[in-house]
C-alpha cells in the first residue's frame, strides 16, 4: 500500500464530493497487478494509516516498500536487457546486411514508437479492472493521471489546494526539453559512427554513467558516495577493457584520419554528457518524488514515455525533409525484409524504453545507466553465438568487471532507498500522531 497522503485530497476541480459508483467502489476494494488498486484509489483512511504504521517498524517497513521496489526493478531490468539486445542485433543488421542505412529516421521511428507506451498499458490494466464500467475505470485513471503529475511538478507528495492547477502546461514543457536532450544524445551517435573508431564510439558513449552521477549531485542533490564512485569508475573501467581490449585484433575497423577521428570524439563526447543529463533531467523533474507507489510510479512513467514519443511523432519529423534535400540523408521507406526487421527493431526499443524509464522512475539514473552496460557483454555473447567467433579475454574481463560494478551500485543503491524510505516513513509517523 502507498504510504502517501496524496489522496488525502480530491480533486480540485469541484467533483470531489460527488457519490461514486457502486460497482467503482467494489473494484476499488480488489486489488492486482501494477499497483493499481492503490495506485488510484481514493483517499485512504488516516488512521488505518496509523494502524498501519504501528503494526510494522519504520526499519521494517521501509525494507519491505524497498525490496517491493527492487523485485519489481528487477523485472523491468531483465525485460530492458533482452529488448536491448533484440533492438541492437537488429538494426545491426538493417543497415549491415539489408544495406537500409537511414540513421535519423531510424531514430524517428524508434522514439517516435514509444507513443504506444501509454495505450498499451492502458489496455493492460482495463483487461485487469474489466469488471469496472469504462466511465469508472476513465475517471480512476485520469485522476491517477492528474494528481500524479501534481506531484511531480510539486515534488511534494502532499498535495494541497494550492497545487490543484492542471499539470498538462508543466508536462508539455518538460517533455520538450527532455526529449531534445536525448534526441541530440541519440542522434550524436548516428553522426559519429562514420566519423571515429568502434572502440572509441563504445567507450567514449557509454561513459555517460559518470555524467549521470555527475549530475545527479546538483540536480537531485545525491551525495557523492565512495561506493558510489568507485562502482561508476569500475564500470568505466570494464567499458575501456571491452573497447580497447584487443585492438590488435580489430585494426581492420579502427582506420580513421586524426582530425576526422578527434572530430568524432567530440561528437561522441557530448552526446555522452547530454545522455546522462537526459537521464538525470527525466528523474528530476517527470518522476514522481520519493515515497510514491511502485505501481503509481510505473503508470506514470509509460505515461511520459508516451508524451516523449508523441513529440517526436509530432515536432521530429522536420529534420527528415531537410536532410533530405540537403542530401545528407536520403528518404526512403523501407520494403521487403527490411521492413519487417525494422518493425521488430522499433517494438524492441519501444520495450526497452518503457522499461528503462520504469527502471529510472523506481530506483535512480546512475543505478540505471551502469545497469545498461550490461548490455555490452550480452550483445557480444549474443554474437558469439550468431557469428560463431567466441568471446575474446578482453571482453569477458570488461563483462565481469560491469557486472561487478553493478552490484557494487545495486546494494549501495539499495541501503540508500532503504535509510530515506525508513526517515520518510518516521516523519509521516510523527505527523500522522500530531493529527490525532
Amino acid at each position: 500500500m502507498s504510504m502517501t497522503r496524496t489522496n488525502m485530497h480530491g480533486p480540485f476541480d469541484g467533483r470531489s464530493h460527488q457519490p461514486l459508483l457502486d460497482e467503482e467502489q467494489q473494484g476499488r476494494m480488489s486489488t492486482g497487478g501494477f499497483g493499481y488498486g492503490d495506485a488510484e484509489g481514493r483517499p485512504m483512511l488516516h488512521h488505518s494509516r496509523r494502524s498501519t504504521m504501528r503494526s510494522k517498524s519504520p526499519d521494517a517497513l521501509a525494507k519491505h516498500q524497498t525490496r517491493q521496489k527492487y523485485f519489481i526493478a528487477s523485472g523491468f531490468l531483465l525485460l530492458s536487457l533482452a529488448s536491448f539486445v533484440v533492438q541492437t542485433e537488429t538494426a545491426v543488421y538493417i543497415q549491415h546486411d539489408l544495406g537500409w542505412d537511414k540513421p535519423y529516421c531510424m531514430l524517428y521511428f524508434t522514439h517516435g514508437s514509444w507513443f504506444l507506451l501509454w495505450p498499451i498499458q492502458l489496455l493492460l490494466l482495463r483487461i485487469q479492472k474489466r469488471k469496472l464500467s469504462w466511465e469508472a475505470f476513465w475517471r480512476r485513471h485520469v485522476y491517477m493521471l492528474r494528481t500524479t503529475g501534481q506531484m511531480v511538478e510539486s515534488q511534494n507528495l502532499h498535495l494541497t489546494p494550492d497545487n490543484g492547477r492542471s499539470p498538462i502546461p508543466y508536462l508539455l514543457k518538460t517533455t520538450a526539453f527532455v526529449t531534445s536532450a536525448l534526441t541530440v544524445a541519440g542522434g550524436s551517435w548516428y553522426v559519429a559512427v562514420n566519423q571515429t573508431t568502434p572502440s572509441d564510439l563504445t567507450a567514449i558513449y557509454n561513459c555517460s554513467a559518470f555524467f549521470a552521477y555527475a549530475f545527479s549531485i546538483p540536480l537531485l542533490k545525491e551525495k557523492l558516495r565512495f561506493d558510489k564512485v568507485f562502482s561508476v569508475g569500475v564500470a568505466i573501467v570494464g567499458v575501456l577493457v571491452v573497447a580497447y581490449g584487443d585492438r590488435d585484433d580489430g585494426n581492420k575497423g579502427e582506420k580513421h584520419e586524426g582530425g576526422s577521428r578527434l572530430l568524432g570524439n567530440l561528437i561522441i563526447g557530448i552526446g555522452s554528457v547530454l545522455y546522462g543529463l537526459y537521464e538525470v533531467l527525466y528523474k528530476r523533474f517527470a518522476c514522481p518524488p520519493e515515497g510514491t507507489s511502485a505501481g503509481r510510479s510505473m503508470i506514470f512513467a509509460n505515461t511520459f514515455g508516451s508524451l516523449i514519443g508523441s513529440f517526436t511523432l509530432l515536432v521530429l519529423w522536420i529534420p527528415l525533409p531537410v536532410f533530405h534535400f540537403l542530401g545528407l540523408e536520403t528518404f526512403r521507406w523501407p520494403t521487403g525484409e527490411a521492413a519487417w526487421m525494422l518493425m521488430i527493431s522499433v517494438a524492441a526499443n519501444a520495450t526497452f524504453s518503457g522499461s528503462f524509464l520504469v527502471l529510472i522512475s523506481l530506483t535512480s539514473p546512475v543505478l540505471s545507466s551502469v545497469a545498461s552496460l550490461l548490455t555490452i557483454f550480452l550483445v557480444a555473447i549474443v554474437d558469439w553465438f550468431r557469428t560463431g567467433q567466441p568471446l575474446s579475454m578482453a571482453s569477458i574481463i570488461g563483462g565481469v568487471l560491469i557486472m561487478i560494478a553493478f552490484f557494487l551500485l545495486s546494494w549501495s543503491t539499495y541501503r540508500e532507498m532503504n535509510e530515506e524510505r525508513k526517515k520518510k516513513i518516521q516523519q509521516d509517523d510523527v505527523e500522522s500522531e500530531s493529527d490525532e
